[in-house]
């Protein structure tokens, strides 16, 4: 099942909706003022409105965690106590696992999918698949997801403040599968190793003997493309190679787009030998535009790709990648996510899975 709606990025935990419990053992000093002050049901927002603090403060507050100031922590307690809030049981939730896309259209989102869904038959949690659609919108898509109240929500690359206190004002845990921009430390995740993937890539390269290799990185401001090409710019001067602003190219994540960097790299006077591109689907439009220009893949040119789809073992020739385990990074995040989800303890916040080198026939010692 797919939707649309709003889109964007960064943080959260738990914890939500709490109620004013009939016989709270510690009233207010003034029970007029409570009673006249304080909502019979009151959500997180408002206790933290109350304290002066954010939502995810209260949060941290409620379930123990660490990173709140001992007078802090003290204002917030003695709001809780005062009023009597508790946190709500999380049997309300659903037994589903909400795997939010911002754009469902490739084999990326394939391998994600099947990891997911491996993890959630070992559980017998069902999974409800949404498209939100890559801008900001003004539907109410975040709203369907709370009013549906999923166990856990797997984020794909994006999660904004707003989306993110939607969904602890409700108690709903979550994790960011593959984020695109930085994250603040509480925010739990599971990503790749993007900028060793880089490095791996480009070094292989230059161990081929090749002198000028170009990147085909992805659009600017993405954390797993920016990474992808730090190493890249490492591995070069690892090797004793200038880092050529001429051949360093950013494009979109396409195949078209692969191919329209690959033909303004292929019309330089001094073209590359070597391109290694930011994913997959660049590096087949790179193979397309060094077909247009009558080269040969790998005897007069040599490509790395990224991601490791399955498709690109099959093409011709097949193509050289960093493997990016999305399947297993997927199982990762989805275990996270019930552990979150039956009010455990992570064993960690953040998680980084190691990418690796499948080297096959799109690479070559240069010519001469």
């Amino acid at each position: 099942m797919t939707r649309r709606g709003p889109t964007a990025l960064t943080s959260g935990w738990m914890i939500g909706k709490v109620t004013l419990a009939d016989n709270a053992a510690d009233g207010p000093a003034d029970p007029d003022r409570k009673e006249r002050d304080a909502p019979k049901s009151v959500t997180i927002a408002y206790i933290a409105e109350s304290a002066g603090v954010s939502v995810p403060t209260v949060s941290k507050v409620l379930n123990g965690k660490s990173g709140v100031s001992a007078d802090t922590r003290a204002r917030v307690e003695e709001l809780i106590n005062r009023y009597g809030y508790r946190k709500p049981a999380g049997s309300n939730r659903s037994n589903v696992i909400e795997l939010v896309f911002r754009e469902l259209k490739d084999m990326w989102a394939v391998e994600i999918i099947r990891g997911v869904e491996r993890v959630a038959r070992q559980h017998r949690v069902g999974v409800m698949v949404s498209e939100f659609g890559l801008h900001e919108s003004k539907a109410p898509a975040w709203d369907d997801t709370v009013s549906r109240r999923p166990n856990c929500v797997l984020s794909v690359a994006q999660l904004s403040e707003a989306e993110r206190e939607q969904l602890t004002a409700k108690g709903i845990p979550f994790v960011v599968f593959d984020p695109i921009v930085e994250l603040p430390d509480d925010v739990p995740y599971v990503g790749a190793t993007n900028w060793s993937g880089g490095r791996t890539a480009t070094r292989h390269l230059a161990e081929l003997g090749h002198r000028r290799i170009a990147m085909i990185s992805g659009p600017e401001g993405q954390l797993c493309c920016a990474a992808r090409l730090d190493g890249y710019r490492s591995a070069l001067r690892a090797a004793g190679l200038p880092v050529d602003p001429e051949i360093i190219v950013h494009a979109g994540l396409t195949r078209d787009d692969g191919c329209a960097a690959a033909r303004s790299l292929l019309a330089l006077p001094e073209r590359p030998t070597a391109i290694f591109a930011a994913n997959d689907l660049q590096a087949l439009g790179v193979y397309q535009a060094a077909r247009e220009a009558g080269l040969r893949i790998p005897d007069d040119l040599s490509v790395v790709g990224f991601d490791d789809l399955p498709v690109v073992a099959w093409v011709d020739p097949p193509l050289t990648t960093v493997h990016q385990p999305l399947t297993e990074m997927a199982v990762a995040a989805t275990e996270l996510a019930l552990t979150l989800g039956r009010g455990e303890e992570a064993p960690q916040v953040g998680l980084e899975i190691a990418t690796t080198l499948t080297v096959r026939a799109s690479t070559a010692p240069p010519k001469g």
